[in-house]
């Protein structure tokens, strides 16, 4: 987790270097389109529903996430990303008849997210929506006293919903938004969750 903070925090202080004033000629295009980094984190609320003996009980944690963006502005209402997000380590216990059992939880998420805002599109502060669909990866393992220690690695659809605000600053953006992320592991795995981030315009 160090390694991966050291990384986004490089990557942060480097974009500037690179991002484009759309004023001053020097942005780039791809097809037409407008491209972007994105940078987020926050914290999030998750949820398994986890199963064993025939049992099911609602495993939660409060953790930290991180996410990078790849996308595109198709214009200031409209824009599509491609992102990657990691969560920390979710973990809880809880009694399936005779058993403590620990549940700890790692997942990292692949979207495909399009997002749109309201406003006039020269408004600095505009609201946003945003819809997501992709894969989720989570790696559960269970262990406790008398048990065998068992991990398991899903792959399942993820979708994910968002609303927040967006400060657009020209060169780069502000995000602030509130979400809820849905993967189809165990018997669902639930996620609400906060961001913060920064997208560099290019």
């Amino acid at each position: 987790m160090k390694k991966i903070a050291i990384s986004t925090l490089a990557v942060l202080i480097a974009c500037p270097a690179f991002a484009g004033h759309p004023r001053d000629g020097s942005s780039w295009q791809v097809g037409g389109l407008d491209p972007y980094v994105g940078l987020r984190g926050g914290i999030t609320y998750s949820n398994l529903n986890y199963n064993y003996l025939n049992e099911k009980e609602s495993m939660t944690d409060a953790v930290l996430q991180g996410r990078v963006a790849m996308g595109l502005e198709i214009n200031k209402q409209f824009r599509s990303e491609i992102e990657w997000s990691i969560n920390g380590a979710a973990k809880d216990s809880a009694r399936f008849g005779a058993a403590d059992v620990d549940v700890k939880t790692n997942l990292q998420t692949l979207l495909m997210n399009t997002y749109m805002e309201f406003g006039p599109c020269t408004a600095m502060i505009r609201p946003f929506v945003g819809l997501g669909a992709g894969a989720g990866f989570a790696s559960i393992k269970r262990s406790g006293a008398g048990i065998a220690s068992h991990t398991n690695d899903k792959a399942g659809f993820s979708a994910t919903g968002m609303m927040g605000m967006t400060f657009d600053m020209e060169q780069f953006a502000v995000d602030v938004a509130a979400r809820y992320t849905y993967v189809d592991v165990m018997s669902g795995l639930h996620n609400f969750g906060a961001d913060l981030g920064i997208r560099f315009m290019f």
